[in-house]
Parts: structure tokens; C-alpha cells; sequence
């Protein structure tokens, strides 16, 4: 397991005091779950519950139907 040393000025650390006391946890482990938080390539999981919870969202056939023919591309 990696070890990180970082510096905050007094506002940030007494920010973090604050939260870390009162979510029960170490300020590493806390400082931990922002950084993989972060650096998670997948939309939260409250994100992708709303999938389908509009039900008058239009489709993406509707959409594009309303736009104009696309141009060619050019190959790379």
C-alpha cells in the first residue's frame, strides 16, 4: 500500500477534521474515497438508477430524426 504526504493551509485541514468526525472515519481513508472517487471511470451508482425515469424523454431515433444527414468522415 502506497503512502502519500500532502499539506493543507488550516482552512482545509479544519474543513476536513470537521468531516472526517463527523462520517466516523480516519482522515485517510476519507482522502482515499475522494481520490477513487475521482478517478472512477463509471457514473455513480444514484446516476444510473435514473436510467429510464423519464418516461416523455424522446429517443435517440426521435432525436437525431430532426437533425440533418451527417457529412462523411475521414478516415485516419
Amino acid at each position: 500500500m502506497g503512502q502519500v504526504t500532502i499539506y493543507l493551509d488550516p482552512a482545509t485541514e479544519e474543513k476536513m477534521k470537521i468531516l472526517v468526525k463527523q462520517k466516523k472515519m480516519s482522515r485517510s481513508k476519507w482522502i482515499a474515497g475522494l481520490i477513487c472517487e475521482k478517478t472512477a471511470n463509471a457514473w455513480p451508482d444514484q446516476v444510473q438508477k435514473l436510467a429510464g425515469a423519464w418516461k416523455d424523454l424522446p429517443s435517440v431515433e426521435e432525436i437525431r430524426k430532426k437533425t440533418g444527414t451527417d457529412i462523411p468522415r475521414e478516415e485516419v
